[in-house]
């Protein structure tokens, strides 16, 4: 395939001072000739699908924190699977389909050391390296088993249950032997935990009765709750808390996008309940990932995890508008962006 004479790339133009508008990024058109000669042990990689996730907002903030800030001008940091259209590796081939954290681009040169070969399950896609077994099902494989220390008997709460995240983390729950309650933004994704993924109860937090059904849900109390969304929700679990429960803090996209962050009034509940309320990041578990990906894979395969995407057709000019569609709660599962037609045709698109 011969390649084109020029690439799109996505940029950070400014940063955002609190929601999302696709008018903070800009698109570049680059020559091809520029990243074509490629040094010893570096590819070329080329895209089909590139992932959007909610840490990307934190991302975009000049502060302190896990990872360094984008720079202003730079491509837009984000990870996709595609295909190897170049090599110079040793380890890789032409044609090859892997994993990169490549940023917004149609092309992009990597070293081979930054570039994943995909191990799929008999009935797993290239996509599913960006969702249930990518990113997404690794945080909610350590954040529900490892932070969580899920186990039979207990009643599990998870708040933006139908997101990459939280719909993985239900499906582990209930495999362990816990009752599971979904937290979701519509109806019909309430529906998809229950009929689909089995979630023994799932509630639409947009609903003008949400408060009045989630203290109705609760009564049992909350042993483990997995948190996605924080604000107002977090506060809700905190009274509902049962002693020695355990929040699992993964992250809070209610917050995300405002100045005035809402940090939890029902904070004494901690003390009062002796809840271990514990933060982590996925990364930190770089180490023990081949194992949780086989552990995925064999459950994937097995039928006992499925999954839902949400894709965007249309190239990388659609990436600022689908990260702003993110955090309007627009995707059910994980929402990527398709950059070229595949081999393979995806479900959801939009």
């Amino acid at each position: 395939m011969a390649l084109p004479r020029t690439y799109k790339s996505v940029h950070l133009a400014r940063r955002p001072t609190d929601h999302i508008t696709p008018d903070i990024f800009t698109v570049k058109q680059d020559q091809t000739s520029t990243i074509t000669a490629l040094k010893d042990g570096e590819v070329l990689f080329s895209p089909s699908h590139l992932s959007l996730d909610p840490a990307m907002r934190g991302w975009l903030n000049d502060s302190r924190s896990y990872i360094p800030p984008v720079k202003i001008g730079a491509v837009m940091r984000g990870a996709g699977v595609g295909s190897i259209v170049a090599s110079k590796s040793s380890k890789f081939r032409k044609g090859e389909k892997v994993y990169a954290s490549c940023g917004w681009t149609e092309l992009s040169v990597l070293k081979d050391n930054e570039v994943e070969k995909l191990e799929l399950p008999p009935n797993g896609r290239i996509t599913d390296a960006l969702g249930a077994l990518g990113m997404p099902g690794l945080t909610a494989y350590f954040g529900i088993l490892d932070v969580g220390k899920v186990k039979a008997g207990d009643f599990v709460v998870v708040s933006g249950a139908a997101g990459a995240t939280g719909s993985v983390v239900g499906q582990i729950a209930k495999l362990k032997g816990a009752t599971v309650l979904g937290l979701a933004g519509s109806d019909s994704k309430c529906t998809w935990l229950v009929n689909e993924l089995g979630f023994d109860q799932a509630l639409n937090y947009k609903d003008p009765s949400f408060k009045q059904n989630f203290r109705s849900a609760t009564k049992q109390l909350i042993d483990v709750y997995f948190d996605n969304v924080g604000g107002e929700i977090l506060d809700m679990a905190l009274s509902r808390a049962k002693e020695h429960a355990r929040f699992v803090m993964c992250g809070g996209i209610s917050q995300y996008n405002t100045k005035d962050v809402q940090g939890p009034k029902n904070y004494l509940m901690i003390v009062s309940m002796r809840i271990r309320m514990e933060g982590f990041i996925v990364f930190d578990y770089a180490k023990q990932y081949p194992e949780a990906k086989r552990q995925l894979a064999q459950w994937m395969a097995e039928g006992k995890i499925k999954r839902q995407e949400t894709i965007l057709k249309g190239g990388v000019e659609r990436l600022p508008e689908a990260l702003q569609m993110l955090f309007q709660g627009g995707n059910t599962g994980k929402l990527m962006v398709e950059v070229a037609a595949g081999e393979e045709e995806p479900r959801a698109m939009l």
